[in-house]
């Protein structure tokens, strides 16, 4: 992986001091001191002048933390503010205190084998201590230690909720499936609560396995949790279920929040009843001359000047996804919403990838999210509301006009 990059090095006559250098820094959410079990990035960077041959990372041991590396070693050029050529090497780890406290981040240790002279000489490049406050939580309600609602901190909550059948389709001894997924951003899996209570009269439920699973981005773990009950009415009755809110900490405003599984009901789509399914009364002839007359002057309308191209457009949950991520500032988010909308909707892709506007922000925020960490993202906003419009279907035809009545013309 170095070769490439070695490369373009010089040789250098001997190590002098600041050619080698190994710098650690906590990325803080909203530069406040985090609370327990709530994520930090420690970004460790390393500028190296010389030549490296071999090269061994020694973390500490982060005995008061939970930890785990967001990806594979990042090894780039890159050019000091004197013009000379450097490699950078770039790690980022996601740590969650146990407690809260006054810790110190021990220096991380970067052994290097460089070339020194024509020679081979190992060396240690250590970064500095860095002192890590973890605060304890002084609000009314919640907090690390509650035993309820569960403690949740994190960058941005999603829940997705999906039921078949639809629940108001079912009666008395049928069965419909709900699977609620949760999602939180900066967390991971071991840390989301367990699978809410969802009981209410009149109704059997039956609370299938509880699936977990951390997703690593770079810019943070996802946590995703999937939760799945099968529901059987007792009574014929409409069976109404509450809202189920789902308390978070956010870490980006240091508030409290919730998220919400939406309130549904349990029958009552199809009635069943005689009077229901007694056939339509039949209209008089006078109302029924009216509706025709009605129809035929739409009819006109609707030939004369054409309903337009039919159009493609995302689904609200997708659009509501990335507006969300849009408005958190988070290319990571957003790339991956992006990624659903690509799959839910190929020929929308398609049709996004032809225009250069839409391609040349779906390059920058790539490079934002896999490239260097400074570079800028697209507006986010702008590109949510661009993706959220509608598009017509390519090379599908609008209904044509009324031919002239005598045959074409000429």
């Amino acid at each position: 992986m170095l070769a490439p990059l070695l490369a373009t090095l010089p040789a250098r006559a001997e190590i002098e001091p600041g050619d080698l250098s190994l710098t650690v820094t906590a990325e803080l959410n909203g530069n406040s001191a985090p609370f327990v079990r709530e994520m930090v990035l420690l970004k460790i960077h390393g500028v190296y002048k010389q030549p490296i041959l071999l090269e061994e990372v020694v973390q500490p041991s982060l005995a008061n933390f939970s930890w785990t590396q967001l990806g594979r070693d990042h090894w780039s050029k890159t050019k000091l503010p004197d013009g000379q050529s450097a490699i950078a090497f770039d790690r980022t780890v996601a740590i969650f205190p146990h407690h809260p406290g006054d810790f110190t981040i021990e220096p991380f240790s970067h052994k290097l084998t460089v070339n020194d002279v024509g020679e081979r000489r190992v060396v240690e490049v250590r970064s500095q201590p860095i002192p890590f406050p973890v605060a304890q939580w002084t609000g009314a309600t919640g907090g690390p230690d509650a035993k309820e609602p569960w403690w949740l901190p994190a960058r941005d909550v999603s829940i997705t909720d999906s039921w078949s059948p639809d629940p108001e389709t079912v009666k008395v001894g049928e069965t419909t499936r709900r699977i609620v997924t949760l999602e939180a951003q900066g967390m991971v899996a071991e840390g989301l609560p367990p699978r809410p209570v969802m009981r209410t009269r009149g109704i059997i439920t039956f609370a299938g396995p509880v699936t977990r699973e951390t997703l690593l981005t770079p810019a943070g773990p996802v946590a995703r949790a999937t939760y799945q009950w099968d529901v059987k009415p007792g009574v014929p009755e409409v069976i109404p279920l509450d809202a189920i809110a789902i308390p978070w900490f956010d870490t980006n405003t240091r508030t409290l929040r919730e998220a919400e599984i939406p309130a549904r009901q349990i029958g009552g789509g199809l009635p069943d009843r005689e009077g229901d399914r007694a056939p339509p009364a039949v209209p008089s002839p006078l109302v029924a001359a009216a509706a025709a007359l009605a129809a035929f002057g739409l009819g006109l309308a609707l030939l004369g000047f054409g309903a337009g191209r039919p159009r493609l457009r995302l689904s609200a949950a997708v659009r509501r996804t990335l507006h969300r991520a849009a408005r958190a500032g988070d290319p990571a988010g957003f790339r991956a919403a992006l990624e659903a909308a690509r799959q839910e909707a190929p020929e929308l892709a398609r049709i996004w990838q032809a225009r250069p506007d839409l391609a040349t922000a779906f390059a920058a925020l790539d490079r934002s999210v896999f490239g260097a960490s400074d570079t800028a993202a697209p507006d986010l906003p702008d590109l949510a509301r661009a993706l959220s419009r509608s598009e017509p279907v390519a090379g599908a035809p609008g209904p044509e006009r009324l031919a002239p009545l005598d045959g074409p013309v000429g």
